[in-house]
């Protein structure tokens, strides 16, 4: 049902590219506000924070970074939605925000973030590892997956309830024909102090957070998510050559403007915000801070790469009864 309204969505966003009024043509003339889900200092605000005064010089007008913390990122969802779509409110959202969210929070949402967005461009996707802790005995995934599998429910990985790393982490198992206990945390932050001390044995966390304790051999990483093995850590296997293709997520953020922004206005946004990344990557910025750069071609391809994530968590969702209160 999910995956057939998924459909209805998309012939709608189609539907949305029209003739722009006369003020599109010399967007923009006002300063525009670009809204984050989250409390600064996240890879979300990090990311944002250095592609807005490339865009402001870009568009002659100054972009306003507007952190909206709450509600697992909904309230900037719901006010981006909700926005006139003049192009003056835009959003940074991310894997969470606009592919699992909207199906887990359908009922709680005072929007439809498939049906009231449109996006502009994928920005960058993070690639995260499978980490083990150092007391665990295992030194490879297959070695980890054979012991979770011989002590049935005995072993724990550690997510925020309804986050792609939980939900990872359920494919995994299901994969693997094994069973571990779900323990909720609150956040990233939480998963270094807890792997090094053994009070989780397994989780999936982003490689720019854990790369340092990887290189020192505080922790243990198992696999990584991107489809190549990185350039500073070549014999960490990806999750394919480790056996298990399609398992394990890239942390992807990207810019959404409200669903009806005219389509030049989009456009336009799509070509500055695209060449403010191309300049971020030929200056090491992204490299600096373990961001791949991932840029959508059109903003069309965007919103098909938005709704493909979505039928993946929908899937993930409804196989394993994922309920968020």
């Amino acid at each position: 049902m999910f995956a057939r309204a998924l459909i209805i969505a998309a012939a709608f966003c189609a539907s949305l590219a029209h003739a722009a009024p006369p003020a599109a043509q010399s967007y923009p003339t006002r300063p525009i506000r670009l809204l984050i889900p989250f409390a600064p200092g996240g890879a979300t605000d990090i990311i944002a924070r250095m592609i807005e005064p490339k865009m402001s010089r870009a568009l002659g007008q100054q972009i306003v970074v507007d952190n909206r913390p709450g509600a697992a990122g909904n309230i900037a969802v719901e006010l981006t939605a909700q926005a006139q779509p003049d192009g003056y409110t835009l959003l940074v959202g991310n894997i969470s925000t606009n592919s699992i969210n909207p199906i887990l929070f359908a009922r709680q949402m005072k929007v439809n973030a498939v049906k009231d967005l449109t996006g502009v461009t994928k920005l960058v996707a993070i690639p995260n590892f499978i980490l083990g802790s150092p007391k665990l005995p295992a030194n490879t995934l297959k070695e980890a997956i054979e012991y979770a599998r011989a002590r049935p429910g005995q072993l724990n990985y550690q997510a925020p309830l309804g986050s792609y790393s939980h939900l990872d982490m359920l494919a995994l198992q299901a994969a693997a024909g094994i069973k571990m206990v779900h323990l909720p945390s609150r956040g990233a932050g939480e998963t270094l102090p807890a792997l090094l001390r053994g009070d989780i044995h397994i989780t999936e966390s982003n490689v720019a957070s854990n790369i340092g304790a990887v290189r020192a051999g505080q922790i243990k990483a198992y696999a990584v998510t991107s489809e190549k093995r990185l350039d500073e850590l070549p014999n960490i296997p990806t999750m394919a050559e480790a056996g298990f293709p399609g398992i394990g997520s890239l942390n992807w953020n990207g810019i959404f403007a409200p669903a009806r922004t005219p389509k030049p206005v989009v456009d336009k946004l799509h070509a500055v915000a695209t060449a403010a990344m191309k300049e971020l990557e030929a200056e090491g910025a992204l490299a600096k801070r373990q961001t791949p750069l991932s840029l959508s071609a059109s903003p069309e391809d965007f919103n098909a790469y938005v709704l493909s994530e979505l039928k993946r968590w929908d899937r993930i969702i409804r196989d394993n009864n994922v309920k968020i209160d």
